[in-house]
């Protein structure tokens, strides 16, 4: 099962009022354990990124300046998405920033079925407060290297919360585990020969057979047709 953690860092908090994505994260699972396979880029964008926004992700529009647009590095990410699940935290906030811009672009919004880790938090730990932070700290996930939001950084954290929430490392080593345990015994099964052998009896052996069953007498096969 082929999982994408997904998120973004952006100019402000609201694309209907023209704030933009300045970077995309992207890291993979096979079921829920990273494969190490990741994506992430920087966006320039001709929205001035406010100083209380820039205070967050520490990202400029003087750095980001020489990085393409979003549309110019748009197929990268659709092609590493796939149509493949997505897990990401508050949802609704990246994939209303990522479907605006693939819309401004001319491009059709993603249909990827979505795992929002922010409501499986809350119903799963009984808890309003459920930000990355609160959640990592709650699992003793290291946030040493977080001073500013990032997004890659982010998917790294999120996808140890995802694990726990799920149950822990174990549950899904295990599950991995059995997974790969399903895969050889499907491969060995297609590369072991079978053992069943077609007997082919001769003619005379069969007609042989017929008579001698026809002399025992008030047989229920006497009245079966051959």
């Amino acid at each position: 099962m082929r999982e994408i953690v997904l998120d973004t860092e952006t100019t402000g908090l609201n694309y209907k009022a023209g704030d933009r994505v300045i970077e995309v994260g992207c890291v993979e699972l096979l079921n829920h354990v990273p494969t190490g396979n990741t994506l992430q880029f920087y966006c320039s964008t001709e929205k001035q990124i406010p100083e209380d926004v820039k205070s967050v992700h520490g990202l400029t529009n003087e750095f980001l300046k020489k990085y393409p647009t979003f549309k110019n590095q748009s197929k990268k990410l659709l092609d590493f998405i796939k149509k493949d699940t997505l897990v990401i935290h508050n949802a609704d906030f990246d994939v209303g920033f990522i479907n605006n811009e693939l819309q401004i672009i001319g491009l059709s919004k993603i249909k990827n079925e979505i795992v929002d880790t922010l409501y499986l938090a809350r119903k799963k730990l009984n808890t309003r407060i459920a930000n990355l932070d609160y959640l990592c700290k709650r699992f003793s996930i290291d946030l040493s290297g977080r001073e500013k939001h990032g997004a890659l950084k982010d998917c790294f954290l999120l996808a140890d919360v995802y694990i726990e929430l799920l149950g822990g490392k174990q549950t899904s080593l295990n599950l991995d585990r059995e997974a790969k345990s399903l895969d050889n015994a499907q491969e060995k099964t297609k590369k072991t020969p079978s053992l069943a052998k077609k007997i082919i009896l001769e003619e005379s052996t069969v007609e042989s057979h017929k008579k001698f069953i026809k002399n025992i007498k008030n047989a229920l096969w006497n009245k079966m047709d051959y």
